[in-house]
């Protein structure tokens, strides 16, 4: 939180902004709730299709969702409901953290304590919501000139926007005339375990690669659900990028005969509303516990019982050849996929996930619950990502 200034209690000065879809970035839906909006990043068709709370507890999840206008205010508050999750069991969660950006340099952050409370037991499945009340973010300080501001919401906390105020007028920015990126993945383009909004690696590429980022990563939830695909097809982009495989392997969904047919049936469905943009098939970075062993993944207790979070992988390599998948075989099935494919379509791409995140890198920075990246390593993905993505063929530079 900000400290309260004598400017901020100047209440003649402020004028309140309505919060609309106009004011927002990389967001499909707005659903109006009684304290404010709520933003999603599926449509509500989609979600009228959501077969768990996972995903639609992800989906909500605001990552790579930011609010965006201009304006010579100084000063800024932002009235949200956060919604903070416990784990039972599990050590407890950071607050989110808003960041805010003028001329797209960051200029402050602040996090809300408070807020409605989800109680999770990862055991049972059982979860509890708890009310909790609207906390007020405070940015101040800022500069006394015409600017483009950004406030980018926690990629990791669902947030409801209630009251957008500023001590100058708020205008819609103009396009900023940079190509859409739509991305989808798992939890580890959803940004678990980064610490920052801007710090989640699809929004250090998207920065590096100097374009508007759509960012449909859900933790634990890129598992070629068609509407996901369909959603993609319908939503605007000049350059797409799909990374499949850590969720199909962890969730233990799929064996080998559904997989191949499924991710073309993905790809199809991208193809019918986006036949000829630039479309990237990623495979996953390295995970030890699952390159050659099967899922599901599973808490390990032992780590549990001393106050840590890390996961373990619970199926047996010898099923492999049963067609049970591992990263390595999902890495080898997208590779043959995509090389069948670009027969036909040409603007359609392979980037080997072993490029952003190998084994000599697992070596140098761990995953620390064995599934997730760290900050640096965030950082790492996301400049290896620009580097081969933006500065290469599938999405280069040239084409933005």
């Amino acid at each position: 939180m900000i400290e309260e200034t004598d400017e901020m209690n100047t209440e003649h000065d402020w004028t309140t902004t309505p919060i609309t879809a106009s004011l927002l970035r990389g967001v499909l839906d707005l659903e109006r709730t009684e304290r404010g909006v709520l933003p999603h990043r599926l449509p509500a068709r989609a979600r009228q299709q959501i077969p768990d709370g996972q995903l639609a507890m992800a989906e909500s999840q605001p990552s790579g969702v930011r609010l965006a206008f201009r304006t010579r205010a100084t000063a800024v508050e932002l009235d949200v409901v956060a919604t903070k999750r416990v784990y039972a069991g599990a050590p407890p969660r950071p607050d989110g953290v808003y960041e805010l950006l003028v001329d797209g340099r960051l200029a402050g952050r602040a996090s809300a304590t408070e807020g409605d409370t989800l109680t999770i037991d990862m055991a049972s499945g059982i979860t509890q919501n708890r009310p909790g009340p609207v906390e007020t973010l405070r940015f101040t300080g800022l500069p006394d000139d015409e600017k483009d501001v950004e406030i980018w919401l926690p990629h990791d906390e669902t947030t409801q926007l209630a009251a957008l105020r500023t001590n100058a007028p708020v205008h819609t920015p103009p396009p900023s005339g940079r190509k859409v990126w739509l991305h989808h993945g798992s939890s580890i383009s959803h940004g678990s375990n980064a610490a920052t909004p801007t710090g989640i690696w699809p929004a250090l590429a998207a920065a590096l690669g100097k374009v508007e980022l759509v960012n449909m990563g859900f933790g634990g939830s890129a598992l070629l659900d068609p509407f996901t695909a369909r959603t993609m097809r319908d939503t605007p982009a000049d350059m797409i990028s799909v990374k499949i495989g850590i969720n199909i392997v962890n969730t233990d969904l799929m064996r080998l005969r559904a997989f191949g047919p499924a991710v073309h049936g993905f790809l199809d469905t991208i193809r019918d509303g986006h036949p000829s943009t630039p479309l990237l098939v990623v495979s996953p970075i390295y995970c030890a516990i699952h390159e050659n062993t099967p899922g599901p993944s599973a808490l390990d207790p032992s780590a549990m019982s001393e106050g840590r979070l890390r996961f373990v992988a619970t199926g047996d390599p010898a099923q492999s050849a049963a067609g049970k998948l591992t990263l390595t075989v999902i890495r080898d099935e997208l590779a043959r996929i995509v090389q069948q494919r670009a027969a036909t379509d040409p603007n359609l791409h392979y980037l080997h996930g072993l490029d952003l995140y190998g084994e000599a890198d697992h070596a140098e920075l761990p995953l620390p619950d064995g599934l997730h990246p760290d900050p640096a390593t965030h950082q790492r993905i996301g400049e290896r990502f620009a580097r081969l993505a933006f500065g290469g063929r599938p999405f280069t530079m040239e084409n933005h």
